[in-house]
């Protein structure tokens, strides 16, 4: 499988980060991993980026301060096409209640929902599913 170019994780959980930044790193699946602490720090990340710094994919945490991950969603849905072009979104988060779960897959932007943490085998899977080369 290629390289990836961005993935970007956003979450207020500087651990969860942590671990998660190096475990993509160890596996060498992206050139660069952008962390943002909040749905607003991501949005404005996507809305101000250059094309070619958009990510392959992120990381969606739905519980965090200043703006959650429902909130995001709202707001990315009316995004421009040329902003959300592109990106795969995988809720990524701690919250594993079916509720949660049927949200996020109302969302036509929702590419997965997955439980913390993030395993190399659910990397692998997610990244097989949607960059299969």
């Amino acid at each position: 499988m290629k390289k990836l170019g961005c993935i970007m994780l956003v979450d207020d959980s500087e651990t969860d980060n942590f671990i998660h930044s190096r475990r993509l790193t160890k596996m060498g699946i992206a050139e660069r991993i952008v962390i943002r602490a909040d749905g607003k720090q991501g949005l404005d990340y996507l809305t101000t980026v250059d094309p070619d710094g958009r990510p392959d994919i992120l990381f969606l945490d739905i519980n965090m301060p200043v703006m959650d991950g429902w909130e995001f969603l709202d707001a990315y849905q009316v995004l421009p096409e040329a902003q959300r072009a592109r990106v795969t979104i995988v809720m990524l988060t701690s919250s594993v209640g079916d509720s949660d779960y049927s949200r996020a897959h109302a969302y036509a932007t929702i590419d997965g929902h997955e439980a913390k943490p993030l395993t190399q085998e659910k990397l692998r899977t997610l990244l097989d599913r949607h960059f299969l080369s």
